[in-house]
This record gives structure tokens, C-alpha cells and sequence, in this order.
């Protein structure tokens, strides 16, 4: 089980981000690339979520190709490569019209997961292991920074992914907040998740790093 990206490149006109870049990620470590704003590492999450095209090289997770030498695959594969992975956004992007449940229930009904009743357990039980009982029926704007992170968690695990990325999961929280979600990511990994951080804050680093392959983004080019 892992995610293998060889050779990838993403160039914006004259401007190369990333030349000819191997990435690996596995489930016995976390993976964490750690770099200012403007060097390379959002485009990087977001060429391995399918947000971004490469211009030049191969991504595949569990064995299921998204793209080959720079040729993206079937509707039907990268279906299927997208189901194995989630991602959780750094403003986190929940329906502020929805509530915490009608937020985890969305993308699982839209994707006939599990009859709602089904679903719904699931969803309890992952607020429950997030730390949140009882907050189903909040909105998010009633919700905390880090509670909004935690449901984002959620959302995104409903989908059962094998790998789960966060863009910058603690740019707005205090260092309290910080350390949770900390403890969060590490639980999550001793599970058997695969785990990819995009971030600049050294300061998770520094809780996460051992137990973490920690990669700087000057190293794309």
C-alpha cells in the first residue's frame, strides 16, 4: 500500500515548480513537506489529488494508476484513484448551510456508499472518535478552528480513503489546538492511514518528526 509518484514535473509558463520529481508515500510513516508559500509543495498536493495536471511523469496509489508518462488514464481509473484518497482543505470548506452530519453524509450518499441509516452510524461513530459527541447537528459557524479541522477530518474518512492529505492543518490555530491536532494525525497513522502534510509551521513538525519523513520543497528542483 503506498502512493508512488516518479518523475513528475509542472512547469507554469517559464516557471519551473517541480523538474523530475520521485515522491513516495507509505503507511509507516507519515510524510511531511515542509516549505514556504510560493516552493512548490501546494502544487504538489494538488497534482497528487487529481486538482492539478503534471506535464511529465506517473502517480499511481495501491497499484491504481491516475496518470503514466504523463498520460492520464481511464474515467473508470482515476474514479477509483480519487476514492483512495481525501484531502483536507487548510479553510477547511464545509457548507456553512449544512450541518456537521449533513456535511460527513454528503459525498458518501452522492457516491451510494451505504443506505443513509448506514451511514449515519458511521458518521456518529467518527465525530465520537474525533472528539465531537453531540455536535451533529451544528453548524459550522458554531463550531471552533479546530473543531472545523476535526469535521473536515471526518468528511473526508467517510469516504474511506487509503491516504488521507492535509494542506496546512494548523495555519490557523493556537499552539494548544496545534498539539490536538497533532495527536489526531498520529492516531490516524498508528491505524494504518497513509498521511501527507503540506506545511510551512515548524512547530508541528517538530511533534510530528518522529514519526515522520519530513521532505523540504527546495528539493523539486
Amino acid at each position: 500500500m503506498s502512493l508512488i509518484a516518479t518523475g513528475i514535473s509542472k512547469s507554469f509558463g517559464s516557471n519551473v515548480i517541480i523538474d523530475q520529481y520521485d515522491f513516495t508515500v507509505t503507511p509507516d510513516r507519515l510524510t511531511i513537506v515542509l516549505g514556504e508559500s510560493g516552493s512548490g509543495k501546494t502544487t504538489l498536493l494538488r497534482m497528487i489529488n487529481h486538482l492539478e495536471s503534471v506535464d511529465k511523469g506517473s502517480i499511481s496509489l495501491d497499484g491504481i494508476p491516475l496518470v503514466i508518462e504523463g498520460v492520464y488514464q481511464s474515467n473508470d481509473n482515476i474514479k477509483q484513484y480519487q476514492h483512495k484518497i481525501g484531502l483536507v482543505f487548510q479553510d477547511y470548506q464545509l457548507f456553512p448551510n449544512l450541518t456537521v452530519l449533513e456535511n460527513l453524509l454528503l459525498a458518501p450518499l452522492s457516491n451510494k456508499m451505504g443506505d443513509r441509516e448506514q451511514l449515519i452510524i458511521q458518521a456518529k461513530d467518527l465525530l465520537e472518535q474525533m472528539g465531537l459527541p453531540g455536535k451533529e447537528d451544528m453548524k459550522p459557524r458554531q463550531l471552533s478552528g479546530g473543531q472545523k479541522q476535526r469535521v473536515s477530518i471526518a468528511r473526508a474518512m467517510m469516504m474511506k480513503p487509503s491516504m488521507l492529505c492535509f494542506d496546512e492543518p494548523t495555519s490557523a490555530l493556537d499552539e494548544h489546538t496545534v498539539s490536538k491536532v497533532a495527536e489526531l494525525i498520529l492516531q490516524l497513522k498508528n491505524q494504518g492511514m497513509m498521511i501527507l502534510i503540506i506545511t510551512h509551521d515548524r512547530t508541528l513538525v517538530e511533534k510530528l518528526s518522529d514519526q515522520a519523513n519530513v521532505i523540504e520543497s527546495t528539493s523539486f528542483i
